[in-house]
């Protein structure tokens, strides 16, 4: 304490008065915390010894210190939410943020303006955090972070990080995204200390900087003036926060006004009687192809090939007596969660967030899938070679059966994410199922799953009597390229989506030609576009469906529909909301609306 008086009475030569008073304060504030701490007396002299002796250098750290501190909070207040959108101009901005927080922290004494730095700290970290998974989720699933529903879509990610580069990558990628943000935090907390020190030293000029500062972002902001095509005067930070508190809210009500929605059926209350009257007899198979979008029929880069192979495989088919129509959905998902695409054209819902999908799934709104099985008229089974674990769901589809990748047979290697070759899939689903003779026609749902990223390493066909339990594959699979070689380019990634796209539609039409009968209807569509660095930061979310039969009888009761002829839809072939699908089909194959 007799340190603190003396230091705080001495006088300062050449220092105006109110000027001189504050700096005194500050140095005095500054010098009880080193007295007040054991151990602080060595370091201070050593601090002293070394600037005494460098002044220069000491200079020169504390400018640059203050300097990478100002830019780490300019940069975190300024950072977009999207990849596309890091551009060098983006940060020629005044943020509202740093004018506000200048002048709270000049308002300040020392310990309040500590704690309120602290938490100026956290808080960048929390937008700099947001941001970067903004950037992520954009990237691959088209749209920002949802703080209510994405928390559960991290094990998934991991657990493809797993699949696809292997168990290491996977646990150092999630322990790294722990370090990072405990890093970040540390460091945008010591920035804003930093700042808060220095704002506080030379309060005079820093409050008429602030003063400067706010009076420019009001002119700016009130005339509208623009830098680059986006407005000077910035409230990013504030916003994106904003954002995702509203999104937040919005999502919390969504539930309770879904779960209402779930519980009301236009085919509901359906006798059974009354369900799919014009397919009794038929050996429908509803088949989903991973990824396959709207960019692998139109884009440059990949359709070329992908309709080579649409337009051999509808001739093909022809050839064999099966003809099609194909139009376009727009899924309710994009670049990933192919659930939410599946159950949103089973079950006529608009199913766009894990949310949904457990209260959906919780409850007992009727599928397409269990509206054949309501009818007592058909047999029930699901081939899913990319179920790995239990899979609740399946009495939710109405599925008598289920087949995942334990249940196949199959002893050759994976193919990344993919468990087993589509090719493989469809023949263990005909010699254990389709082949097999029952007292009843067979409903199929079939999810294939070579063409999911990174499309490396990709399977190739074989003759269909060579598969045998798939060790066929073990070269196709070693020569194959490399996932962390295909994952980090965008050329190869949009090259081999394309290739294996073109595999599994092959794949599925050879397995048509090759055991379809009279009575054999196929509907096969996408599930959702590829990520946004292959399929287009504008890409729509079409997905391409047809409908497969040899029965003209089929292919008439659709004939309203005005879908193209053939396996590859025109682009103004009709496009409907993927949830207007089940209706529609149940309603053009004679069932009785009744609802629930």
């Amino acid at each position: 304490m007799p340190v603190f008086t003396r230091f705080s009475r001495s006088p300062q030569p050449g220092i105006p008065g109110a000027e001189a008073e504050t700096e005194r304060d500050e140095r005095a504030e500054v010098l009880a915390e080193e007295v007040g701490t054991p151990g602080s007396g060595s370091r201070l002299a050593r601090l002293r010894t070394w600037r005494t002796r460098h002044p220069r250098a000491a200079r020169a750290l504390r400018l640059t210190t203050t300097t990478v501190a100002a830019v780490l909070v300019l940069g975190a207040l300024l950072l977009p939410n999207t990849l596309p959108a890091v551009e060098p101009d983006r940060f020629l901005r005044i943020p509202a943020e740093a004018v506000v927080g200048a002048v709270v922290m000049l308002a300040l004494p020392r310990r309040p303006r500590l704690a309120a730095a602290v938490l100026y700290g956290l808080g960048l970290t929390a937008l700099t955090t947001v941001n970067l998974l903004d950037m992520g989720f954009n990237e691959y699933l088209g749209r920002g972070f949802n703080a209510a529903l994405d928390w559960d879509l991290l094990p998934d990610a991991q657990a493809y990080v797993e699949d696809t580069l292997g168990g290491g990558v996977a646990t150092a990628a999630a322990v790294g995204a722990v370090v990072l943000v405990l890093l970040v935090a540390a460091v945008m907390v010591a920035a804003t200390i930093r700042l808060a020190d220095v704002l506080a030293r030379h309060r005079p000029r820093a409050t008429k900087g602030a003063l400067l500062a706010g009076t420019a972002w009001v002119t700016c902001s009130a005339l509208g003036l623009t830098l680059f095509g986006g407005p000077i005067a910035s409230e990013r930070g504030a916003g994106a926060l904003r954002v995702h508190a509203q999104r937040t809210v919005e999502s919390l009500r969504d539930e309770a006004a879904f779960m209402k929605q779930s519980k009301a059926d236009t085919f509901g209350n359906t006798p059974p009687g009354q369900l799919l009257p014009d397919l009794r007899g038929k050996d429908v198979i509803f088949t989903f192809i991973e990824s396959y979008g709207r960019s692998a029929v139109e884009d440059p880069v990949m359709a070329p090939g992908v309709d080579r192979t649409l337009d051999t495989s509808t001739e093909a088919l022809a050839k064999a007596g099966f003809h099609a129509r194909s139009g376009w959905l727009t899924s309710a998902t994009y670049g990933g969660s192919s659930w939410l695409g599946h159950s949103t054209t089973m079950s006529g819902l608009w199913i766009d967030n894990q949310r949904r999908y457990r209260t959906v799934t919780a409850g007992d709104h009727l599928t397409l899938t269990k509206a054949f099985q309501k009818t007592g008229a058909w047999d029930t089974v699901g081939v899913m070679p990319g179920v790995q674990k239990g899979w609740p769901e399946e009495k939710w589809y109405g599925l008598g059966k289920l087949y995942d990748a334990f249940d196949l047979g199959y002893r050759g290697p994976k193919f990344s994410w993919s468990t087993m070759p589509d090719q493989y899939a469809l023949e263990a689903f005909q010699r254990r199922v389709h082949g097999k003779k029952r007292d009843k026609p067979l409903m199929s749902f079939v999810i294939l799953t070579s063409s999911h990223q990174p499309w490396a390493p990709l399977p190739e066909m074989v003759g269909w009597d060579e598969l045998g339990d798939g060790s066929v594959f073990d070269a196709i699979q070693k020569a194959g390229e490399k996932a962390s070689d295909v994952i980090t380019d965008t050329t190869k990634s949009r090259q081999e989506y394309g290739k294996s796209i073109q595999y599994s539609v092959t794949s599925l039409t050879q397995w048509l030609e090759r055991y379809g009968t009279d009575d054999t209807v196929l509907v096969f569509l996408g599930d959702h576009q590829p990520i946004a660095r292959v399929s287009g930061d504008r890409a729509s979310r079409d997905v391409p469906v047809s409908i497969v039969a040899k029965d003209p009888k089929v292919l008439d009761k659709v004939a309203g529909w005005n879908w193209t002829e053939g396996l590859k839809p025109d682009r103004d072939a009709p496009v409907w909301k993927m949830s207007a699908f089940r209706d529609r089909f149940l309603t053009a194959f004679g069932s009785t609306p009744h609802p629930s």
